[in-house]
């Protein structure tokens, strides 16, 4: 895939005109956005990234467009979970809904460029060590342990990194409208707002180490790993709102992303073994009879199973909900009942 400077610098400066112009259009007067313009720009942002793909297909080829598609829905798919921590974080310090939107986009544009900077350096690891491959694959299948058996266990407002900044900072109360700092009796204090920017910041490096081996497993094209994360996160901040009640019904979503990431670190293994170079395997030499998974398989394994976890998750909280409400049907004869004894 050639892709010249030039159409690198019109990326990232289209990328960040988009950023500057939510910012000054949605972000910089303070209020909670309606569903009905949270939809319209996530149905935007989302078309706009799959007309993307298919410009990529046309002028680099549809195995690339393949690749930026697979990519793309992983990324997507990290993003929503990335959501589902912002809402903890948003809950644990109780951002008022006013201010949410400012604190999403600095989390967003925080997470563009740590993601940009972990894009850079793996882009230069695999141009230099294939091996990396191996180390990528181990990362990826170890955090798919973690994310479906340790998703939801901490609760990153008040978890020891909180706790280190809290002791270490003069914190105020209250919050001071969207203010960082307050001054109180002629000492500097720093507002809730803050902590809550740290404690995002501190989220979006975790997801940056999740989210870009895995696309690295999918694709070995910087480019493609950049917008896919780019149009990941692009109207992140309006499907916040948009599915901020249905987020909490993913209850699988850990599940299908473990899934994921296990599958690509399983790619990712099979293709360090097949470009094989470290000597204590093999000799130094390939392993050619082990397969390569092709990039059509990857996306509609990835595809079936994000579907999969959200009718599973949809489904399992409609039953609850459904059981629930049998139960208390069920037990109002038994309190109308004892009432009537007691009375009698």
């Amino acid at each position: 895939m050639d892709v010249t400077p030039l159409v690198w610098i019109i990326t990232i400066a289209v990328t960040i005109l988009f950023f500057i112009y939510e910012f000054f259009a949605h972000v910089r007067k303070p209020h909670e956005p309606s569903i009905g313009e949270s939809a319209r720009w996530s149905a935007f942002y989302i078309g706009l990234a799959l007309i993307f793909g298919v410009v990529i297909g046309m002028v680099w080829g549809w195995d690339f467009g393949g690749e930026y598609y697979a990519g793309y829905l992983t990324e997507k798919a990290l993003s929503i979970d990335n959501l589902f921590v912002f809402l903890i974080v948003m809950t644990g310090f109780a951002v008022p809904k006013i201010y949410q939107q400012k604190v999403l986009m600095i989390g967003i544009v925080i997470a563009l460029i740590m993601r940009g900077a972990f894009i850079a350096v793996g882009a230069a690891l695999i141009e230099n060590f294939s091996w990396i491959f191996y180390i990528f694959g181990a990362l990826l299948l170890f955090l798919a342990y973690r994310q479906a058996f340790s998703h939801g266990e901490s609760d990153p407002a008040n978890g020891k990194f909180m706790t280190f900044v809290r002791r270490h900072l003069p914190v105020s109360d209250e919050y001071n409208g969207d203010k960082l700092t307050v001054k109180k009796d002629g000492k500097r204090f720093v507002t809730p707002m803050l902590l809550v920017i740290v404690a995002i910041g501190f989220v979006d490096l975790i997801f940056a180490v999740d989210s870009i081996p895995a696309i690295y497993g999918l694709t070995e094209e910087a480019y493609i790993v950049f917008v896919a994360n780019a149009f990941a996160l692009m109207g992140l901040r309006q499907l916040y709102f948009l599915i901020g009640g249905l987020l909490e019904r993913l209850v699988y979503l850990a599940q299908g992303l473990a899934v994921i990431l296990a599958f690509i670190g399983v790619k990712l293994v099979f293709h360090a073994l097949h470009v094989n170079e470290l000597p204590f395997i093999n000799g130094g030499e390939p392993l050619l009879w082990v397969p390569e998974i092709p990039i059509w398989l990857s996306l509609l394994f990835i595809a079936g199973t994000i579907a999969v976890a959200t009718v599973a998750s949809l489904m399992k909280t409609r039953n609850d909900r459904e059981a629930k409400d049998r139960d208390q049907i069920e037990g109002e004869p038994v309190i109308a009942a004892k009432d009537e004894s007691r009375g009698s």
